[in-house]
């Protein structure tokens, strides 16, 4: 024994020399990353558009935790439920994290027995998905939500948020792009007429779903030979599901012999047909499209469905424009708040959630593709000195700057060489240079120059901050 405790405490003592040097894995877990100041001074800018347009529409703001208890999200996702990420047991109560910010909504108001208000909300969510970061795909990553909770006249809050998505994907200038617009109930309606079980609906839905990433050849097969769907069936959804249209569609639809004796599917139809009077009083109805190809695959939907399209035009054969992927989409969920009502009390919702990140990565690339400089900073003005000894100027003038709002920098330096300031205006894309020398503290003036012109003006002290306010707002 004692030999091999020797042997042992001779291999301790080699180990013992790499304690402490622990070697770290440094990179992000799998579907994240980070974002440097370039990526969130993207981001910023992208935020900032979106939350005017919901500030616009007299949204208030919400927030709600980041996890909820496991069976607050359960069985609300359809298929997608085996993305949710579950949390250990924490002092008895078994929790995920939030998959979206749809169900914590409806959470927030079934326990708060809210019946009406128009909110956003903008959070990460996080799913266990398999991802795929080119395309703006991640395991953690940022919803912006608009809603309008309320017992309302039909199809006028639906067409609102289809105006919403409209407004901020021309504002962000994206490109071209088309919202697609269906409705559940003329898909359960369809369903029904084209001879689906009752018990199929949901997973023949998930089904055609996928009709905009692959051909309709792979989800007829996987409806027949996965999904046990009758190939008549799946053939008679696919005279349906290749049609789009607008205003003609509809109205040719409500003469449909088989759908128009649906009730549900008339329904939906009639609804539709007002929605698009509505839009078409927004002057948005350009870019909609009635489309029955359309179902996400979410469960709680009951109603109007949309989805954001960027289109990608083949420049060379003006062939039909390529989708290259939702920006945006949502949708009626009428009976979601009831299922955590203790009494079952509706509370009828409609919203739109903005695909960010695919944004996000659109601009990013764009960005870097016009070389355009970014700046990751909205510092005003720089102070600087022309003199060694002025340090103490410098921190009297930028407490005053501050203190007035403006937004100022100074270099951490006793005696910085003015070129050194100045070229680090350049780099940084500051506009303006507040400079302090002997003179001018004896005049009772600052020197303010104008970085991009080069341009110098001597300015009274009392009035440098409007002076300030004035030349910063024109930049």
């Amino acid at each position: 024994i004692a030999k091999e405790v020797a042997k042992l405490l001779e291999m301790k003592a080699e180990l013992g020399a790499d304690e402490g040097k622990h070697k770290f894995v440094l990179k992000t877990p799998k579907g994240t990353r980070d974002f440097g100041p370039k990526e969130m001074a993207i981001r910023e800018r992208a935020f900032r558009a979106i939350i005017a347009c919901f500030k616009r529409h007299g949204a208030e703001v919400i927030d709600t935790p980041v996890f909820e208890l496991k069976e607050t999200l359960t069985g609300k996702y359809g298929e997608d439920s085996k993305l949710i990420y579950d949390l250990k047991d924490q002092g008895g109560e078994l929790l995920s994290l939030r998959y979206d910010l749809t169900v914590p909504f409806a959470r927030y108001l079934a326990m708060n027995k809210i019946t009406n208000i128009k909110r956003y909300h903008i959070a990460k969510v996080y799913r266990r998905d398999n991802p795929a970061m080119t395309r703006g795909r991640y395991r953690e990553f940022y919803q912006c939500d608009f809603d309008i909770a309320g017992q309302f006249d039909p199809m006028i809050p639906d067409a609102e948020c289809l105006k919403i998505v409209h407004e901020i994907l021309s504002d962000l200038q994206l490109g071209d792009f088309v919202i697609k617009v269906n409705d559940r109930r003329i898909l359960d309606g369809m369903f029904a007429v084209c001879g689906v079980p009752d018990s199929k609906f949901r997973t023949i839905c998930s089904s055609v779903d996928k009709l905009d990433k692959v051909p309709w050849e792979e989800v007829r097969s996987e409806m027949v030979g996965e999904k046990g769907l009758s190939p008549e069936a799946a053939d008679h959804i696919g005279e349906y599901v290749q049609l789009h249209g607008g205003l003609d569609l509809i109205e040719r639809l409500l003469r449909d012999p088989k759908l128009s004796q649906n009730k549900l599917a008339r329904e939906g139809l009639g609804d539709m047909k007002l929605l698009f009077e509505y839009l078409r009083l927004f002057g948005i109805t350009g870019k909609i499209s009635f489309d029955l190809s359309l179902a996400r695959g979410l469960d709680y939907y009951t109603g109007v469905i949309f989805e954001a399209v960027l289109l990608q035009q083949d420049p060379e054969h003006g062939e039909e424009p390529l989708s290259v992927g939702s920006v945006a989409g949502g949708g009626r969920y009428d009976g979601l708040v009831g299922m955590f009502d203790p009494k079952g009390r509706k509370v009828p919702c409609v919203g739109v959630s903005i695909g960010i990140e695919r944004i996000f990565s659109i601009l990013e690339q764009r960005l870097e593709a016009a070389e355009e400089k970014i700046r990751t900073t909205e510092t005003q003005v720089l102070v600087a000195s022309a003199q060694k000894k002025l340090l103490e100027e410098r921190l009297k003038l930028i407490s005053e700057l501050w203190d007035a709002g403006i937004k100022a920098e100074i270099l951490y330096k006793k005696n910085p060489k003015l070129l050194n300031q100045l070229q680090y205006c350049e780099d940084t894309g500051i506009p303006l240079v507040a400079i302090v020398g002997e003179q001018e503290l004896k005049d009772g003036v600052v020197k303010l120059r104008i970085v991009a012109t080069r341009e110098e003006v001597n300015v009274r002290r009392e009035s440098l901050v409007e002076e300030i306010r004035i030349r910063t707002s024109q930049c």
